[in-house]
Protein backbone atom coordinates (compact mmCIF):
# COMPACT_ATOMS: atom_id res chain seq x y z
CA UNK A 1 0.00 0.00 0.00
CA UNK A 2 1.42 3.45 -0.85
CA UNK A 3 2.22 6.29 1.86
CA UNK A 4 -0.69 8.41 1.55
CA UNK A 5 -3.51 5.14 2.06
CA UNK A 6 -1.61 4.53 4.85
CA UNK A 7 -1.77 7.54 6.97
CA UNK A 8 -4.39 9.48 5.40
CA UNK A 9 -4.80 12.51 3.27
CA UNK A 10 -4.46 15.56 5.68
CA UNK A 11 -6.03 18.47 4.10
CA UNK A 12 -6.17 22.01 5.51
CA UNK A 13 -8.08 25.45 4.22
CA UNK A 14 -7.71 29.43 4.89
CA UNK A 15 -10.26 32.02 4.32
CA UNK A 16 -7.98 34.99 2.79
CA UNK A 17 -10.89 37.64 2.67
CA UNK A 18 -11.28 36.76 6.40
CA UNK A 19 -7.37 36.97 7.32
CA UNK A 20 -7.33 40.48 5.36
CA UNK A 21 -9.89 41.55 7.78
CA UNK A 22 -8.59 40.91 10.80
CA UNK A 23 -4.61 42.13 9.43
CA UNK A 24 -4.34 45.84 10.99
CA UNK A 25 -1.63 47.06 8.65
CA UNK A 26 -4.11 46.54 5.56
CA UNK A 27 -7.50 47.53 7.12
CA UNK A 28 -5.30 50.98 7.84
CA UNK A 29 -3.83 51.38 4.50
CA UNK A 30 -7.44 50.49 2.44
CA UNK A 31 -8.79 53.10 4.60
CA UNK A 32 -6.23 55.41 3.25
CA UNK A 33 -6.72 54.13 -0.10
CA UNK A 34 -10.41 54.51 0.26
CA UNK A 35 -10.17 58.23 1.33
CA UNK A 36 -8.03 58.63 -1.44
CA UNK A 37 -10.46 57.35 -3.88
CA UNK A 38 -13.79 59.49 -2.47
CA UNK A 39 -11.01 62.46 -3.14
CA UNK A 40 -11.02 61.30 -6.67
CA UNK A 41 -14.51 61.28 -6.97
CA UNK A 42 -15.95 64.34 -5.79
CA UNK A 43 -13.34 66.13 -7.69
CA UNK A 44 -14.71 64.28 -10.86
CA UNK A 45 -18.23 65.03 -10.20
CA UNK A 46 -17.35 68.61 -9.16
CA UNK A 47 -16.10 68.86 -13.15
CA UNK A 48 -18.90 67.11 -14.75
CA UNK A 49 -21.24 69.36 -12.29
CA UNK A 50 -19.27 72.00 -14.07
CA UNK A 51 -19.82 71.19 -17.48
CA UNK A 52 -23.16 70.09 -17.54
CA UNK A 53 -23.72 73.74 -15.93
CA UNK A 54 -21.56 75.48 -19.16
CA UNK A 55 -23.79 73.27 -21.17
CA UNK A 56 -27.30 74.99 -19.51
CA UNK A 57 -25.81 78.16 -19.82
CA UNK A 58 -24.71 78.02 -23.36
CA UNK A 59 -28.55 76.61 -23.91
CA UNK A 60 -30.25 79.54 -22.30
CA UNK A 61 -27.22 82.14 -24.34
CA UNK A 62 -28.28 80.79 -27.38
CA UNK A 63 -30.63 83.23 -28.51
CA UNK A 64 -27.92 86.19 -27.47
CA UNK A 65 -24.73 84.24 -29.70
CA UNK A 66 -23.52 84.36 -33.16
CA UNK A 67 -23.27 80.52 -34.38
CA UNK A 68 -19.23 80.83 -34.42
CA UNK A 69 -19.38 81.72 -30.84
CA UNK A 70 -21.69 78.61 -29.85
CA UNK A 71 -19.46 76.74 -31.97
CA UNK A 72 -16.46 77.86 -30.04
CA UNK A 73 -17.86 77.06 -26.67
CA UNK A 74 -19.62 73.70 -27.45
CA UNK A 75 -15.91 73.03 -28.78
CA UNK A 76 -14.57 74.21 -25.38
CA UNK A 77 -17.00 72.18 -23.48
CA UNK A 78 -16.33 69.15 -25.61
CA UNK A 79 -12.69 69.42 -24.59
CA UNK A 80 -12.68 70.07 -20.97
CA UNK A 81 -15.27 67.02 -21.14
CA UNK A 82 -12.93 64.29 -23.07
CA UNK A 83 -10.14 65.95 -20.53
CA UNK A 84 -12.13 64.86 -17.23
CA UNK A 85 -13.32 61.50 -18.70
CA UNK A 86 -9.45 60.76 -19.46
CA UNK A 87 -8.59 61.88 -15.79
CA UNK A 88 -11.65 59.19 -14.82
CA UNK A 89 -10.18 56.48 -16.77
CA UNK A 90 -6.41 57.42 -15.47
CA UNK A 91 -7.52 57.26 -12.01
CA UNK A 92 -10.76 54.52 -12.00
CA UNK A 93 -9.93 52.27 -15.85
CA UNK A 94 -8.69 48.58 -15.57
CA UNK A 95 -5.05 49.95 -15.48
CA UNK A 96 -5.38 53.05 -13.72
CA UNK A 97 -4.19 54.35 -9.79
CA UNK A 98 -7.31 52.42 -8.26
CA UNK A 99 -5.97 48.89 -9.28
CA UNK A 100 -2.22 49.58 -9.44
CA UNK A 101 -2.60 50.45 -5.58
CA UNK A 102 -4.54 47.63 -4.69
CA UNK A 103 -2.26 45.70 -6.07
CA UNK A 104 0.20 47.52 -4.56
CA UNK A 105 -1.47 47.33 -0.91
CA UNK A 106 -2.47 43.86 -1.14
CA UNK A 107 0.77 42.51 -2.10
CA UNK A 108 2.79 42.53 0.78
CA UNK A 109 -0.28 40.73 2.65
CA UNK A 110 -0.71 37.89 0.06
CA UNK A 111 3.37 37.10 0.48
CA UNK A 112 2.72 37.44 4.23
CA UNK A 113 -0.03 34.99 4.18
CA UNK A 114 1.79 32.48 1.61
CA UNK A 115 4.71 31.73 3.86
CA UNK A 116 2.19 31.63 7.02
CA UNK A 117 0.55 28.71 5.02
CA UNK A 118 3.36 27.25 3.46
CA UNK A 119 5.47 27.55 7.27
CA UNK A 120 2.53 25.63 8.80
CA UNK A 121 1.74 23.20 5.93
CA UNK A 122 4.88 21.74 6.18
CA UNK A 123 5.14 21.68 10.14
CA UNK A 124 1.55 20.04 10.39
CA UNK A 125 2.46 17.70 6.86
CA UNK A 126 -0.86 19.24 4.96
CA UNK A 127 -1.06 17.45 2.02
CA UNK A 128 -3.59 19.91 0.52
CA UNK A 129 -4.46 23.51 1.10
CA UNK A 130 -7.28 24.98 -0.70
CA UNK A 131 -8.63 29.08 0.09
CA UNK A 132 -12.01 29.36 1.00
CA UNK A 133 -12.61 32.61 -0.63
CA UNK A 134 -10.50 31.41 -3.86
CA UNK A 135 -12.48 30.40 -7.08
CA UNK A 136 -12.11 26.60 -6.12
CA UNK A 137 -16.24 25.35 -4.74
CA UNK A 138 -16.46 24.12 -1.68
CA UNK A 139 -19.76 22.66 -0.61
CA UNK A 140 -19.25 22.17 2.55
CA UNK A 141 -16.16 22.37 4.81
CA UNK A 142 -15.02 21.62 8.69
CA UNK A 143 -14.23 24.40 10.66
CA UNK A 144 -11.73 22.11 12.47
CA UNK A 145 -9.77 22.15 9.18
CA UNK A 146 -9.42 26.00 9.23
CA UNK A 147 -6.21 27.66 10.72
CA UNK A 148 -6.70 30.96 9.44
CA UNK A 149 -6.92 32.35 12.73
CA UNK A 150 -3.05 30.78 13.06
CA UNK A 151 -2.46 32.50 10.04
CA UNK A 152 -3.29 35.56 11.73
CA UNK A 153 -1.39 35.27 14.58
CA UNK A 154 1.65 34.80 12.48
CA UNK A 155 1.39 37.73 10.44
CA UNK A 156 0.76 39.37 13.61
CA UNK A 157 4.64 38.11 14.91
CA UNK A 158 6.21 39.21 12.38
CA UNK A 159 4.72 42.48 11.82
CA UNK A 160 5.67 43.43 15.92
CA UNK A 161 8.96 41.98 15.17
CA UNK A 162 9.44 44.10 12.26
CA UNK A 163 7.96 47.54 14.05
CA UNK A 164 10.31 46.55 16.69
CA UNK A 165 13.20 46.40 14.35
CA UNK A 166 11.94 49.89 12.41
CA UNK A 167 11.30 51.77 15.73
CA UNK A 168 14.94 50.87 16.61
CA UNK A 169 15.97 51.98 13.30
CA UNK A 170 14.15 55.08 14.00
CA UNK A 171 15.16 55.81 17.09
CA UNK A 172 19.14 55.47 16.14
CA UNK A 173 18.42 57.22 12.80
CA UNK A 174 16.62 59.85 15.16
CA UNK A 175 19.79 60.46 17.45
CA UNK A 176 22.21 60.41 14.74
CA UNK A 177 20.64 63.39 13.26
CA UNK A 178 18.14 65.26 15.46
CA UNK A 179 16.83 67.30 12.60
CA UNK A 180 13.46 68.11 11.84
CA UNK A 181 12.51 66.70 8.27
CA UNK A 182 11.75 69.50 5.64
CA UNK A 183 9.78 69.43 3.04
CA UNK A 184 12.15 70.41 -0.07
CA UNK A 185 9.36 70.63 -2.52
CA UNK A 186 7.74 73.11 -0.02
CA UNK A 187 10.79 75.03 0.72
CA UNK A 188 11.45 75.67 -2.50
CA UNK A 189 8.54 77.08 -3.07
CA UNK A 190 8.60 79.38 -0.29
CA UNK A 191 12.00 80.50 -1.58
CA UNK A 192 10.73 81.37 -4.84
CA UNK A 193 8.07 83.59 -3.27
CA UNK A 194 10.35 85.29 -0.80
CA UNK A 195 12.07 86.03 -3.71
CA UNK A 196 9.27 87.62 -5.84
CA UNK A 197 8.43 89.64 -2.82
CA UNK A 198 12.25 90.98 -2.55
CA UNK A 199 12.24 92.08 -6.09
CA UNK A 200 8.70 93.74 -5.41
CA UNK A 201 9.80 95.38 -2.81
CA UNK A 202 13.01 96.61 -4.27
CA UNK A 203 11.61 98.15 -6.94
CA UNK A 204 9.01 100.34 -5.15
CA UNK A 205 12.09 101.13 -2.46
CA UNK A 206 13.92 102.41 -5.82
CA UNK A 207 11.07 104.07 -7.39
CA UNK A 208 10.68 106.03 -3.96
CA UNK A 209 13.79 106.80 -4.18
CA UNK A 210 14.11 108.44 -7.24
CA UNK A 211 10.60 110.35 -6.34
CA UNK A 212 12.37 111.57 -3.56
CA UNK A 213 15.35 112.68 -5.59
CA UNK A 214 13.02 114.76 -8.42
CA UNK A 215 11.09 116.17 -5.10
CA UNK A 216 14.31 117.12 -3.41
CA UNK A 217 15.80 118.53 -6.39
CA UNK A 218 12.72 120.73 -7.53
CA UNK A 219 12.58 122.09 -4.15
CA UNK A 220 16.02 122.84 -4.30
CA UNK A 221 15.82 124.46 -7.36
CA UNK A 222 12.65 126.69 -5.90
CA UNK A 223 14.63 127.64 -3.07
CA UNK A 224 17.70 128.56 -4.93
CA UNK A 225 15.59 131.16 -7.54
CA UNK A 226 13.89 132.13 -4.34
CA UNK A 227 17.37 133.00 -2.86
CA UNK A 228 18.31 134.98 -6.02
CA UNK A 229 15.25 137.13 -6.20
CA UNK A 230 15.41 138.09 -2.13
CA UNK A 231 19.28 139.16 -2.98
CA UNK A 232 17.96 141.28 -5.91
CA UNK A 233 15.48 143.01 -3.90
CA UNK A 234 17.63 143.67 -1.04
CA UNK A 235 20.46 144.90 -3.43
CA UNK A 236 17.98 147.03 -5.20
CA UNK A 237 16.34 148.59 -1.67
CA UNK A 238 19.24 149.65 -0.23
CA UNK A 239 19.69 153.22 -1.05
CA UNK A 240 22.86 154.84 -1.91
CA UNK A 241 24.07 158.41 -2.50
CA UNK A 242 27.14 159.55 -3.76
CA UNK A 243 29.45 162.48 -2.25
CA UNK A 244 31.01 165.46 -3.43
CA UNK A 245 34.02 163.34 -3.26
CA UNK A 246 33.05 160.42 -5.43
CA UNK A 247 32.12 157.93 -2.48
CA UNK A 248 29.08 156.02 -2.08
CA UNK A 249 27.62 156.13 1.17
CA UNK A 250 24.02 154.73 2.82
CA UNK A 251 20.88 157.16 3.96
CA UNK A 252 22.96 156.88 7.31
CA UNK A 253 26.09 158.59 5.76
CA UNK A 254 27.96 155.33 6.15
CA UNK A 255 30.63 154.81 3.36
CA UNK A 256 29.63 151.67 1.21
CA UNK A 257 32.24 148.84 0.26
CA UNK A 258 31.94 148.55 -3.22
CA UNK A 259 32.98 145.44 -4.93
CA UNK A 260 34.07 144.38 -8.42
CA UNK A 261 31.54 142.60 -10.73
CA UNK A 262 34.07 139.72 -10.42
CA UNK A 263 33.48 140.10 -6.40
CA UNK A 264 29.99 139.71 -6.71
CA UNK A 265 30.61 137.27 -9.28
CA UNK A 266 32.45 134.80 -6.81
CA UNK A 267 30.40 135.54 -4.15
CA UNK A 268 27.78 134.43 -5.82
CA UNK A 269 29.48 131.05 -7.48
CA UNK A 270 30.54 130.39 -3.81
CA UNK A 271 26.93 130.68 -2.43
CA UNK A 272 25.33 128.41 -5.07
CA UNK A 273 28.09 125.79 -4.34
CA UNK A 274 27.61 126.17 -0.72
CA UNK A 275 23.47 125.88 -1.69
CA UNK A 276 24.36 122.74 -3.41
CA UNK A 277 26.52 120.56 -0.74
CA UNK A 278 23.67 121.83 1.70
CA UNK A 279 21.05 120.11 -0.86
CA UNK A 280 23.63 116.77 -1.63
CA UNK A 281 23.95 115.95 2.12
CA UNK A 282 20.42 116.21 3.02
CA UNK A 283 19.49 113.92 -0.12
CA UNK A 284 22.27 111.87 0.76
CA UNK A 285 21.16 111.45 4.48
CA UNK A 286 17.45 110.87 3.44
CA UNK A 287 18.80 108.11 1.06
CA UNK A 288 20.98 106.55 3.74
CA UNK A 289 17.56 106.54 6.15
CA UNK A 290 15.84 104.67 3.50
CA UNK A 291 18.41 102.03 2.88
CA UNK A 292 18.44 101.53 6.65
CA UNK A 293 15.08 101.15 7.04
CA UNK A 294 15.02 98.53 4.97
CA UNK A 295 17.48 96.55 6.59
CA UNK A 296 15.77 96.74 9.47
CA UNK A 297 12.86 95.59 7.90
CA UNK A 298 14.82 92.43 5.94
CA UNK A 299 16.31 91.88 9.41
CA UNK A 300 13.00 91.36 11.42
CA UNK A 301 11.39 89.70 8.90
CA UNK A 302 14.49 87.13 8.59
CA UNK A 303 14.49 86.62 12.23
CA UNK A 304 10.28 86.07 12.47
CA UNK A 305 10.90 83.31 9.85
CA UNK A 306 13.86 81.61 12.34
CA UNK A 307 11.54 82.03 14.97
CA UNK A 308 9.06 80.47 13.22
CA UNK A 309 11.47 77.64 12.04
CA UNK A 310 12.55 76.80 15.32
CA UNK A 311 9.22 76.28 16.59
CA UNK A 312 8.74 73.23 13.72
CA UNK A 313 8.56 69.96 15.61
CA UNK A 314 8.42 67.00 13.83
CA UNK A 315 5.26 64.52 14.11
CA UNK A 316 6.25 61.41 15.86
CA UNK A 317 4.94 58.15 14.35
CA UNK A 318 2.28 56.27 15.27
CA UNK A 319 4.33 52.92 14.88
CA UNK A 320 5.37 54.12 18.18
Amino acid sequence: MSTYAQRGVRIGYIDTEYILQNVPEYQEASAQLENKVQKWKIEIETQLSQIEQKRKDLSNEKALLTKELIEEREEDISFEEKDILDYQQKRFGPNGDLMIQKRQLIQPIQDQIFAAVQDMAEKRKYDFVFDKSADVVMLYSAERFDFSDEVIRSISRTSKRTQAETKQERKAAEAEENLPEIDKEQEAKEAELEEKRQVVLDEREQKQLDAQKRRDSIIAERQRSRDEKLEARNTQSQETTTTEDGEVVTETGEPVEQKSAEEIQEERRQQKLQDRENRQKELDERRQKILDDRQKAKEERENQENTNNSGTVPEESDNN
